[in-house]
């Protein structure tokens, strides 16, 4: 079983930065493929980006030069570093975790506004 707690949204302004952070709990972390998700008030839940358990990202085009997705197996955390964010960015950012079971964060808002 892995439980994934989300932290670090917030209010931020157009071409600001952000860092999410995915706090895991349980075994076996280093062998979970994670990934970011965000779904923004009437729209479908997508990926932003992801990582394998060897370290292999993968980023969607509306994030790709903005984003960086890391991990680090000894903590048990997965980051999402979002640069010169956009208002088109706000949306609740979910941690997703992909392997012997598939889990879901609570989610975190992210809202970019002036």
């Amino acid at each position: 079983q892995v439980q994934l707690v989300e932290s670090g949204g917030g209010l931020v302004q157009p071409g600001g930065s952000l860092r999410l952070s995915c706090a895991a709990s349980g075994s076996m972390f280093s062998i979970y493929a994670m990934g970011w998700y965000r779904q923004a008030p009437g729209k479908q839940r997508e990926l932003v980006a992801s990582i394998t358990s060897g370290g292999s990202t993968n980023y969607a085009d509306s994030v790709r030069g903005r984003c960086t997705i890391s991990r680090d197996n000894v903590k048990n955390m997965v980051y999402l570093h979002l640069n010169s964010l956009r208002p088109e960015d706000t949306a609740v950012y979910y941690c997703n975790a992909n392997g012997p079971v598939r889990a879901w964060g609570q989610g975190t808002q992210v809202t970019v506004s002036s």
